[in-house]
């Protein structure tokens, strides 16, 4: 195994030997049983104090990963330490695998550094964006998204999004009617993904056909924090055939919304204003994004989810 030290890094020279021999054994470079060069050789190799090399073969010996024989030198211990390797150790030991098969495949080592300079520069997505004015609106695709993809979904509006950072490291997403307007605020380059917004789903439009034309009395609950959805929602189920009075309008934003939703034959509402129904009301739950439109979201993220 070779070992290399910076005598000018932050790091301390008993610091930088324990980290180096640890990767050798986790990266097996360093086998079961392996014999390690002695403290006077290594110390006379790099010019460094025998006290630095044994202080390091010492706490590497407390750790479980070498052994001391006696009149024999310092060994690599037969089995690994059962304790789990720190975050930093972790994320080293996974680096360190990438340079060994870089070498078994002949890459040089300069050519797999620049390699990896190159890709950290890119900096993969870590998140989605959706870039929304309208905050109940972005409340409920955020939702949506969040049931079925991978990556953390957060939001913002238009005119934030190019500010503090917001698009940095983010795939930005928006809907059709909004898209124009975002395109003209982010930078000259960026991708932005435009959702298709589903129309009335067909099981909701199979259940209200139970219904029409309506019968005397009956009433079917309308329920939403946002407001465009309440419009929509009227127009729609009266243009199905549902008579004005029998809809039971409720804005979820204000309080006492959910007074006499138990009444009704079932409501029409939003992923997000479903989970606050009151318990045995029936939910007609209209989702935004079809499913075409996430499977698409997820072919997007999936080189980096396993990076999340």
């Amino acid at each position: 195994m070779r070992l290399w030290l910076n005598r000018t890094g932050e790091v301390s020279l008993r610091e930088q030997l324990i980290t180096q021999v640890v990767l050798g054994i986790l990266c097996k470079e360093l086998l079961p049983g392996q014999r390690l060069p002695s403290t006077r050789e290594l110390a006379r190799r790099f010019g460094i104090h025998a006290n630095t090399v044994s202080a390091a073969y010492r706490e590497l010996e407390r750790e479980g990963w070498l052994e001391f024989r006696h009149g024999s030198g310092v060994y690599v211990q037969a089995t690994r330490p059962a304790a789990p390797l720190s975050p930093e150790i972790a994320v080293d030991q996974l680096i360190g695998e990438m340079a060994a098969k870089g070498r078994r495949l002949g890459a040089p080592e300069a050519f797999v550094r620049s390699r990896l300079r190159r890709w950290l520069s890119v900096e993969p997505p870590t998140h989605w964006l959706v870039i929304e004015p309208d905050p109940e609106l972005r409340r409920i695709i955020i939702h949506e998204m969040k049931q079925k993809l991978v990556l953390p979904v957060v939001g913002c509006a238009p005119d934030e999004c190019a500010h503090g950072g917001r698009l940095e490291s983010a795939m930005p997403v928006v809907l059709p009617s909004k898209a124009a307007r975002v395109r003209k605020l982010l930078p000259s380059g960026t991708e932005l993904t435009v959702l298709d917004v589903q129309p009335v789903a067909p099981e909701l439009q199979a259940y209200l056909k139970r219904y029409l034309p309506t019968p005397p009395g009956l009433l079917v609950g309308i329920a939403s924090r946002w407001k465009d959805f309440q419009r929509i929602a009227q127009t729609m189920l009266i243009a199905a055939g549902l008579a004005p009075e029998s809809l039971l309008v409720r804005d979820a934003v204000r309080p006492g919304w959910k007074r006499g939703l138990d009444t009704t034959a079932g409501v029409v509402c939003d992923s997000v204003t479903a989970l606050d129904l009151p318990a045995g009301v029936f939910p007609l739950r209209f989702t935004l994004l079809n499913e075409p439109t996430l499977a698409e979201l997820r072919r997007q993220e999936e080189p980096h989810s396993a990076l999340a």
